[in-house]
């Protein structure tokens, strides 16, 4: 059982290095001009995938509506704003932000139940929101910090486009979770959500609305890192996650899928050779921890 469990750790640490890699190509292109080549690069990955292993003989007339509404909110909006999330307050800060998604979907599910937050789910939510407020608001209070965790501009925007993409990330999770209970194919199903994102980002270029204009004009290397990021984190991370919920406990996946903040820390630390301050590693504990309360 353990084994398809490790599979969530393997995912989450294909999260928290495409995190990382995505700080360049994000900052170069700007948020919404980013999402628009990583959504085209994976829906081409995830279409090619579901093709190859059949998985589009699983999807029904009945499934289309509601993966793509969730891919609207999920993914056009909540992939939108975390990335805008990153380009103002780095991947670290950004990550623990969007680590409230689980403290999200726990409040959409106990909402749709008509049930209430208590005992150690309450502790959970209070821990994730500690955690979270712990690792911003003083996880950044160090010399020894790179470029990548300033804030640039104003960091209470920063912060509600962070909640905005976990909110986000929860609500699709809870729009596509009647479809996953059927015999559809995950790699499909997620081909159809990514698909919907990019044709709205598409959308979006084609009437030349301003906030979908690049930034800077893309370039091979940038198109090659942006592609890079996409098979990492949806071709390869939500494939071990949809292997690991096949045959592993739901709740130990969803624990161990959810440690992404604590393992971006490392990894920023080998990068900028600067170790985290103390609040950042213990923010990312909190919400850790909290994730599990809540999960469990």
């Amino acid at each position: 059982m353990m084994g398809y469990e490790w599979l969530a750790l393997a995912a989450a640490c294909l999260w928290a290095l495409s995190s990382m890699i995505s700080v360049t190509p994000a900052r170069h292109l700007g948020a919404f001009a980013y999402s628009r080549w990583r959504m085209g690069c994976v829906t081409i990955m995830l279409s090619s995938l579901a093709w190859f292993t059949g998985g589009w003989l699983s999807i029904e007339s009945s499934h289309l509506y509601p993966m793509i509404l969730s891919g609207l909110i999920g993914i056009f909006i909540g992939d939108t704003a975390l990335f805008a999330c990153f380009n103002r307050m780095g991947p670290r800060q950004a990550g623990l932000l969007f680590s409230c998604h689980a403290l999200f979907s726990a409040i959409l599910g106990y909402w749709l139940f008509n049930e209430t937050l208590q005992g150690w789910e309450l502790v959970g939510a209070i821990s994730v929101f500690s955690g979270v407020s712990i690792a911003i608001f003083f996880g950044k209070k160090t010399d020894n910090q790179g470029t990548w965790d300033e804030v640039r501009g104003n960091i209470w925007i920063a912060i509600f486009l962070g909640l905005l993409a976990a909110f986000c990330q929860a609500l699709g999770g809870v729009i596509a979770k009647p479809v996953m209970l059927t015999n559809a194919d995950p790699i499909a199903a997620s081909a159809i959500r990514m698909a919907s994102a990019f044709a709205a980002h598409s959308l979006l270029r084609l009437m030349n609305v301003p906030i979908s204009r690049p930034i800077t004009p893309i370039n091979f290397r940038i198109l090659g890192i942006v592609a890079l990021n996409g098979f990492l984190a949806m071709t390869v991370g939500m494939t071990l996650i949809l292997y690991a919920l096949q045959k592993g406990n739901v709740g130990m996946v969803a624990l161990l899928s959810s440690t992404t903040p604590i393992m971006i820390l490392p990894l920023l630390w080998l990068y900028t050779k600067k170790a985290p301050n103390r609040f950042a590693w213990l923010g990312a504990f909190l919400a850790v921890m909290g994730t599990g309360l809540i999960v469990s």
